[in-house]
């Protein structure tokens, strides 16, 4: 799969690959930083990717870490990619922060395991559908805001439509039934939602009323696909987003996502069932 470029995905790994050097060379955070006259709460936030390194900087921690001149250059290059504009930068403010880190990395995954009990996913919705999640906001955009929200939302799609992004999707029937926008705007995005779960790229199940209570709320397992790029895990909340990236996080969350396949429908069944609500729709 050919995927848009992702400065996030670079800066994660350039992260990633600093805090393994120096964990190599026996040092803490705290004698770290003081080789590049820094504080350890600086080098740690340049470890977890939350901020950017400068190049004097990268260049002499690689130097106290004693990294080979061949790796050395692999680093330096991660470095500069990581500092160029995402793709989405060119929609203006249309990603909120604590967005914008998701979006880098489902730009270059190369698969995605999604669970939803509110909302069809954002890479599945239609223009109407996506509109009206967005006036329904407690906090409602101005229009102008929207519209470009739901422009990048609708240039993400690409990525399961075009480039083949592998999708493993689970919808709660609650979500096949909010009427969000209408009844009209519903049938529509069931329609979709066909289309969708007929791509060869995509499995789409839904988990029914009859599977008795789920105390699980959203969330996705992001996939890579280089092993340097290890899984993570986006859970989004009323105040943002957060990211679980601790191998016993992500072997708890694959655990649960497989536990809700098990209980959701097949793909055949849950085809049937929406053209179903399709037809209840009409």
């Amino acid at each position: 799969m050919t995927s848009r470029f992702s400065p996030t995905v670079r800066r994660r790994r350039l992260a990633s690959e600093l805090r393994r050097y120096r964990e190599a060379a026996g040092l803490t955070l705290e004698q770290a930083a003081r080789h590049i006259d820094s504080s350890h709460s600086r080098l740690s936030r340049i470890e977890t990717g939350q901020s950017g390194i400068r190049a004097p900087d990268l260049k002499a921690l690689l130097e106290v870490y004693q990294v080979p001149s061949s790796e050395q250059a692999t680093m330096v290059t991660l470095a500069r990619e990581s500092r160029q504009r995402g793709w989405w930068r060119g929609y203006g403010n249309a990603v909120p922060d604590w967005f914008e880190v998701y979006v880098g990395l489902e730009s270059e995954a190369a698969g995605l395991a999604v669970y939803e009990s509110q909302f069809v996913h954002g890479l599945f919705q239609t223009e109407a559908y996506a509109r009206a999640v967005y006036r329904a906001a407690v906090n409602p955009l101005a229009p102008e805001e929207i519209d470009r929200r739901v422009r990048l939302r609708m240039a993400r799609q690409i990525l399961v439509t075009e480039q083949g992004l592998r999708v493993r999707a689970v919808l709660d029937e609650a979500v096949l039934r909010r009427a969000i926008g209408g009844r009209d705007v519903l049938r529509d995005q069931l329609r979709r939602l066909l289309e969708i779960a007929d791509l060869p790229n995509v499995s789409l199940q839904v988990l029914p009323f009859s599977a008795g209570a789920c105390v699980l709320g959203p969330f996705t397992i992001i996939d890579f696909p280089d092993a340097a790029d290890p899984s993570v895990i986006f859970v989004e909340n009323q105040a943002g987003g957060i990211y679980l990236e601790k191998p016993i996080e992500v072997r708890d969350c694959t655990l649960k996502f497989d536990y809700l396949r098990a209980e959701a429908c097949d793909t055949k069944v849950s085809a049937n069932m929406i053209a179903g609500l399709v037809k209840e729709n009409s």
